[in-house]
C-alpha cells in the first residue's frame, strides 16, 4: 500500500511516498529557514504564503522521485493538527482537492504523533533523488528494525515536549508534556540571548562543542507530575546568569547582552544550557523507562537530532536505541505517510468535503485504536 504524505504544519512544505508503513520511496522537503532567520523565528503569515507557492511542485516532485503516478497511490495522509492555522490550511486544502480529483481515501494525521513514526521507516526505495530539501541519498542509515510495543516515545521539538507510552498503534497514553515552553523553543530563546543564530538547537549544539557544560550551574524544574516538563525557568535562569556575568542586573535588556559576550563565554553558556536541558529530558525518560519497562524507546521531533541527547540516552538506558536519521527528525512528509498507513488499517477515511484543521490539539484527545 503506497501512501502520499503531506506536511505543512509550520515552516516546512513536505511530501513523501511510503510503502507499507516502512519503505521510503521519496522524501521532498522545502524549508523556509532562510526566510524566517532574519526575524529570529517563524512569521505565520509569511509561512503560509510560502507554502502556497511550493505545495504543488513539492507534491509532484515526491511522486516523480517515487516513480509513481496517481494510479499507484492508494491513499493520501495529511497533517491537520496541531500547527499554524494558515500553514495547516494550505496543506489540507491541497490534500482534500487531490483526494477528490483522483478519488483517493484521505486520512487526517496528528503531527506530533507522526514524529514517532519516522522511527518505523526501515527501508529505502524510489527511482530518484530530491533537488528540493532532503533527498534519499542524503539519509543516514535507517533503523534495522521497527520499534517493539510497548514503546516509550520522547517527542521533543520547537513546540512540543511529550513523553508518551505506546501500547500499540493508536493505543497510547500521554504520560507528561510541557507546562510552558517546549525544549526547542527554549533553545531558540537562549540562542537569541547569547547571540547565536536561529534555529537555536543546531547553533547551540555547535557552540557547546567548544564550551564547558559545567561552567554555569542552572536549575532543573520540579513538578508534581514527574513526567511533565518545564523549560521557562531554565530559560529565565540562563538570562539572569548572562546578565550577572556581564555585570548587569535583571533590568538590563536581553537583546543587548549578546554584544557583551566573548566567544569563550558564549560557548560556555551554550554548553551549560544544553547540558541542563538535555539532562532534564533524559531524567524523565529514564524514570519512565524504569516505571513502565517498555520493550523499546524512541526519540522524535527536531530536538531528537541533538547528539548530546542521543549520547546521554545511550549512557543511561540499559537497551540499544536505534535512531531515525536526523533528516527525518525535523518536519517531513515521510512520517505523515508512515503513520497514515497504520491509521488506514484501523480507521475509515475522512470526508474531504467536510474536514477541518485543529491548530491546538493535545495527544490526550487523539488515541484512535
Amino acid at each position: 500500500m503506497k501512501i502520499l504524505g503531506i506536511e505543512s504544519s509550520c515552516d516546512e512544505t513536505a511530501a513523501a511516498v511510503v510503502e507499507d508503513g516502512r519503505r521510503l520511496l521519496s522524501n521532498v522537503v522545502h524549508t523556509q529557514i532562510d526566510i524566517h532567520k532574519q526575524y529570529g523565528g517563524v512569521v505565520p503569515e509569511v509561512a503560509a504564503r510560502s507554502h502556497i507557492e511550493v505545495i504543488n511542485p513539492v507534491i509532484n516532485k515526491a511522486l516523480t522521485d517515487a516513480g509513481c503516478t496517481w494510479d499507484d497511490i492508494d491513499a493520501i495522509a495529511v497533517t491537520y493538527a496541531p500547527g499554524l492555522i494558515g500553514s495547516l490550511l494550505v496543506g489540507t486544502l491541497a490534500a482534500r482537492t487531490l483526494a477528490i480529483i483522483h478519488n483517493k481515501p484521505l486520512y487526517a494525521i496528528h503531527h506530533v504523533e507522526a514524529h514517532v513514526y519516522a522511527n518505523f521507516i526501515t527501508e529505502i526505495g524510489g527511482v530518484g533523488d530530491s533537488e528540493i530539501g532532503n533527498g534519499l541519498k542524503k539519509l543516514a542509515p535507517l533503523p534495522s528494525s521497527q520499534p517493539l510495543f510497548p514503546m516509550l516515545a520522547l517527542i521533543v521539538s520547537g513546540n512540543h515536549s511529550n513523553l508518551v507510552l505506546f501500547r500499540d498503534h493508536g493505543d497510547y497514553e500521554l504520560l507528561g508534556q510541557t507546562q510552558d515552553d517546549a525544549v526547542g523553543e527554549a533553545f531558540d530563546k537562549v540562542a537569541k540571548i547569547i547571540g547565536l543564530p536561529y534555529p537555536g538547537g543546531p547553533s547551540i549544539a555547535k557552540a557547546a562543542e567548544n564550551g564547558d557544560p559545567h561552567k554555569y550551574k542552572l536549575p532543573k524544574s520540579k513538578l508534581d507530575n514527574p513526567y511533565n516538563f518545564s523549560f521557562s525557568g531554565l530559560k529565565t535562569a540562563t538570562l539572569r546568569a548572562v546578565q550577572a556575568q556581564t555585570g548587569n542586573d535583571y533590568t538590563f535588556p536581553s537583546h543587548q547582552l549578546a554584544e557583551l559576550l566573548d566567544d569563550v563565554t558564549r560557548n560556555d553558556f551554550a554548553a551549560s544550557f544544553q547540558q541542563t536541558a538535555i539532562e532534564t529530558l533524559v531524567d524523565k525518560a529514564e524514570k519512565a523507562f524504569h516505571d513502565f519497562s517498555p520493550a523499546s524507546v524512541v526519540i522524535a521531533g527536531g530536538v531528537a537530532a541533538n547528539q548530546e541527547l542521543r549520547r546521554q540516552l545511550r549512557e543511561r538506558l540499559p537497551l540499544d536505541i536505534e535512531y531515525a536519521p536526523m533528516q527525518l527528525c525535523t518536519d517531513n512528509g515521510a512520517m505523515i505517510a508512515t503513520l497514515g498507513y497504520y491509521v488506514a488499517q484501523k480507521k475509515d477515511p475522512v470526508d474531504p468535503y467536510d474536514f477541518e484543521v485543529t491548530p491546538s490539539l493535545s495527544m490526550t484527545k487523539t488515541p484512535w485504536a
